[in-house]
């Protein structure tokens, strides 16, 4: 079965319902340029209504280790996103379980990347878009993904209308969504959402 992530959570009925839909993880964006960000504060509330077995991870981009690991600790997050060009030193550095992102766009060896990263529980394939660190809400070309053992994580443009392709085409560990299932961002959509998980179970 192909596992859900819904990315950029901002709202205590949002999580509620993604939790009620059979959600596997939660992201929350520790990214202050994203529109999606959030607080410290703000997170710690939204996160104590997360209940067991679903994964909260907290999405950073070329943070401090220190802020990184303060953050962690106080929101009770399970997960760390490096989703900046954190290097393989730095996250092993850093000592927290966490995925690796890369931006995808021809003349980037994928499976090469991943190799250099051997600590990660996963690797996030999102669009690249020039200057923008990712949640651009672009899909990209699934051809570039290599055959890979690796637990490859599925995100850019993503949508109900397309995650059932998603899967059948690349065949990933899980689909990460974050403006495929809004009104705005950091809103999530309930019929969006619902259908986004429907194309996925079924």
């Amino acid at each position: 079965m192909t596992r859900v992530k819904f990315c950029g959570l901002t709202h205590e009925e949002d999580i509620a319902r993604a939790v009620k839909l059979g959600v596997d993880a939660l992201g929350f964006v520790f990214y202050a340029p994203s529109s999606r960000s959030v607080a410290t504060d703000s997170a710690v509330k939204l996160m104590s209504s997360v209940p067991a077995f679903v994964t909260r991870v907290g999405l950073f981009v070329n943070e401090q280790p220190e802020t990184i690991q303060k953050i962690f600790e106080r929101t009770r997050l399970n997960l760390i996103q490096y989703h900046g060009d954190e290097s393989p030193e730095f996250c092993d550095a850093v000592g927290l379980p966490f995925i690796k992102a890369f931006r995808v766009r021809p003349g980037i060896d994928i499976q090469t990347e991943m190799d250099r990263y051997p600590n990660a529980s996963g690797f996030l394939l999102d669009a690249y878009v020039k200057g923008q660190p990712g949640g651009t809400g672009e899909p990209f070309d699934w051809g570039l993904i290599p055959q890979s053992n690796a637990p490859i994580i599925l995100a850019g443009g993503l949508s109900p209308d397309n995650a059932k392709d998603a899967i059948e085409q690349v065949a990933p560990w899980a689909l990460d969504v974050s403006g495929g299932i809004e009104t705005k961002p950091g809103r999530k959509d309930p019929d969006k959402m619902a259908r986004f998980m429907n194309a996925c179970r079924n």
